[in-house]
């Protein structure tokens, strides 16, 4: 019965890890990159927005060589030949929170559309909120 565990697991692994140490390696191939930047609220276009494309390496951390792209009037850039892999997209824009998220580059043509928000308040404990009521013991009498 060991013998039948290890086995199974030995099969469930090393594909896995065959799959994961793959997905990193340059494949030769490049992706022609649409990107469109949008209010959150309202769905209006950000213009002049900096989109900075960083490579992501096997270990989670951003590689060297990134670049920066900007958005025109409605909101848009684009870029030709990103290769295939893993890339790391961050927005910024004055007036909006910086939005980042990483992206497996896999096709010869991908779109990204991007919802940036508009900052949020802090949240303070010196404040009333309306379910903070509900979280507190009840006083006895």
């Amino acid at each position: 019965m060991p013998c039948l565990r290890l086995a199974i697991l030995v099969l469930l692994v090393i594909p896995a890890v065959l799959t994961a140490s793959g997905q990193n390696k340059p494949s030769g191939q490049a992706s022609s990159l649409k990107f469109v930047v949008l209010k959150d609220d309202n769905g209006k276009p950000v213009r002049n927005a900096a989109v900075i494309l960083h490579p992501v390496g096997g270990n989670g951390k951003q590689s060297r060589g990134g670049f920066e792209l900007k958005t025109d009037s409605e909101g848009k850039t684009e870029s030709d030949g990103i290769p295939y892999g893993n890339l790391r997209v961050q927005v910024i824009a004055p007036g909006f929170q910086t939005f980042g998220q990483d992206y497996t580059i896999n096709q010869p043509e991908q779109e990204m559309v991007i919802r940036l928000k508009r900052p949020q308040g802090q949240y303070s404990i010196y404040e009333k909120h309306p379910d903070s009521s509900a979280s507190q013991p009840k006083k006895q009498q």
